[in-house]
């Protein structure tokens, strides 16, 4: 009986599946057209693939070329003036030259930043950079004035600041500079509240190359940016 029920509910199903898609042949599914899908879907992989490998050779190319004209590598020096140029014409495509509100440059930069892309295919190893030092002058009612570092109370703290103090090196926002001395400014100022005036000076200091410092050269400090705080711009 099982058996039986079984293969007569199997006969009706598969009656009615015969009838249907007889009379409805323009539901079948047709091999062309699955086909089609599929390469088409093969050819956005493929473009985007190409994408991808051609922005990854791009910055990778723009950093070798910039890390060569900035020197010293193992190149000749010859060279220099070469691999700025191509790396100028490799920043254009990229969009680097652009305005920051062009929708190219955004686009490219956010994908390339979702992506990892943007950092970390440049062939030569940094060089070792400039760092940055914050002096406050502290100018008293009396006439007097006394000289101040930012303050930190741990080794991970030091290390904190030092970063920001890079990003405020390098940053090219006149704006978002001034903002972040004018933090470091206000933990000063609390802890010398007499103080009338504030002077912060953000110095580059450049450490000499190897031979420079075999013939008796020391680092020298270069003043970048100064910024004067009044008692009236207190928190």
């Amino acid at each position: 009986m099982i058996r039986t029920r079984h293969s007569t509910f199997g006969l009706i199903a598969q009656t009615t599946w015969q009838l249907f898609w007889q009379r409805s042949p323009h539901l079948l599914p047709r091999p062309g057209i699955k086909s089609r899908g599929m390469l088409r879907r093969k050819g956005l992989c493929m473009a985007w693939l190409a994408m991808q490998l051609l922005l990854i050779a791009s910055v990778a190319s723009r950093d070798t070329l910039r890390s060569i004209g900035e020197g010293p590598t193992i190149l000749p020096s010859s060279l220099k003036s070469s691999s700025e140029k191509a790396a100028g014409i490799f920043s254009t495509a990229l969009g680097r030259r652009f305005p920051t509100s062009n929708p190219y440059r955004e686009a490219l930069a956010t994908y390339a930043n979702l992506a990892g892309i943007e950092v970390g295919y440049g062939y030569f190893g940094p060089n070792v950079p400039s760092t940055y030092k914050l002096t406050f002058e502290l100018h008293y009612p009396d006439g007097h004035v006394e000289y101040e570092l930012p303050q930190v109370s741990s080794t991970t703290a030091g290390l904190r600041v030092s970063r920001l103090l890079d990003e405020i090196g390098q940053t090219k926002y006149e704006q978002l500079r001034e903002i972040l001395v004018r933090m470091l400014a206000q933990s000063v100022w609390r802890q010398h509240p007499e103080a009338n005036t504030i002077r912060a000076v953000l110095q580059s200091i450049r450490l000499p190359r190897l031979n420079e410092f075999e013939h008796g050269k020391r680092e020298s400090d270069q003043v970048l940016y100064t910024y004067d705080f009044t008692r009236t711009e207190r928190p």
